[in-house]
């Protein structure tokens, strides 16, 4: 198994096509064709993490958080950023970052804190715009099944729970050919008229080499006239955060004692409470603030994030309950969802769940 073949999966669960522009994921170190002894996902990538991965014949480390975030201008060893990727290096081990590629993905990391929270009726809070695109093209009538199921086995069509998805008119083209062209139909130098189907597919940004890819191996013409538009369409499978809804309501304070057990919080900061029940919460794991705006246009009784900031408290606005559980505390689940992906993939290859704690922050 080579580190490629990992990380198109990985790509496949949550592309880094979604991952915001501030964020450095994918491949940080390694070689994409190097051999895969076994693999250790872990939250952070620290020393004590590339230890482990020695210790247990791992050459690839699968990290949330990227240990490569800003620019490095030496590698000396320095600080513990430097000693890490040193370390790595040396020791021939591959580090891919996934961070807010998961982030973004539906199943990803804000999925896991309304999986451990029971919440159901769950929606993207912040759903991340042109990530919707729309291929138009036309075929001969004869061809055009051949090549629109070509357009839907790369991945074009699927809307929701519904694939298959498109729309379809029939017409009349037309075309002449020069003296260079060779066509499939008709004579070059002659106005051909051919009856047509136009079809209209919508697919995910990260699909569209692959679309046309199919489009081009898949259609009969020397020249195929195509066109390819970023729609506006709210996406609500890719986005930031999450809301969903208790199955019963819940006391404010009940609810706090019942997240901190959850999450293993050493203490939960909250703005002032309401005297009013938790019904519909949002949740956003990690770094949230930039998002207590959406949570109370979404009609949340309270939102679930981590570092939050004194003046941060006061965007409640006495509309709802901010509650800060710990940035490790509201990420912590995404070791096992991405071990358990991995397992279910590579069911005969070592997924190993790293157990060296990564949280530097204490509670006294």
């Amino acid at each position: 198994m080579l580190v490629k073949e990992i990380i198109k999966e990985l790509e496949k669960f949550a592309p880094t096509a979604y991952a915001e522009d501030f964020d450095n994921v994918g491949l940080l170190t390694g070689s994409p064709g190097s051999e895969v002894s076994g693999i250790l996902v872990t939250l952070d990538t620290l020393e004590t993490v590339v230890d482990e991965a020695i210790e247990k014949n791992c050459n690839l480390i699968v990290a949330f958080h990227p240990i490569i975030f800003s620019g490095l201008k030496k590698l000396t060893g320095s600080n513990y950023v430097e000693r890490t990727i040193l370390k790595a290096i040396k020791n021939d081990i591959a580090i891919y970052a996934i961070h807010t590629a998961l982030d973004n993905s539906f199943k990803g990391v804000n999925d896991m804190i309304c999986e451990q929270l029971g919440l159901t009726e769950r929606a993207i809070l912040i759903p991340q715009p042109g990530t919707i695109k729309k291929l138009v093209t036309f075929a001969p009538k004869k061809n055009a099944a051949e090549v629109r199921e070509a357009l839907f086995a790369a991945g074009a069509g699927t809307i929701g729970n519904y694939d298959h998805c498109s729309f379809n008119v029939a017409g009349s083209g037309s075309f002449r050919g020069n003296e260079e062209s060779n066509p499939v139909i008709g004579r070059k130098g002659e106005t051909h008229y051919e009856e047509e189907m136009q079809i209209g597919v919508t697919f995910s940004r990260h699909l569209e080499k692959n679309i046309l890819n199919a489009l081009f191996d898949n259609h009969p013409y020397e020249e195929v006239a195509y066109e390819v538009t970023t729609l506006e369409n709210p996406n609500q499978h890719i986005g930031m955060g999450m809301t969903g809804i208790l199955q019963e309501e819940m006391e404010e304070k009940a609810f706090l004692e019942q997240v901190k057990k959850t999450f293993g919080s050493g203490c939960i900061r909250h703005s002032a409470l309401l005297g009013k029940p938790i019904k519909k919460v949002a949740v956003l794991g990690g770094s949230g603030s930039f998002a207590i705006n959406q949570a109370i246009a979404a009609g949340a009784d309270i939102f679930i994030t981590a570092d939050l900031k004194y003046h941060d408290f006061y965007k409640a606005e006495q509309r709802l309950v901010l509650a800060d559980v710990g940035h490790y505390e509201s990420e912590q689940y995404t070791k096992t969802l991405l071990t358990t992906y991995l397992k279910k993939k590579f069911a005969n290859f070592a997924v190993v769940l790293s157990n060296t704690e990564t949280n530097p922050i204490k509670y006294f």
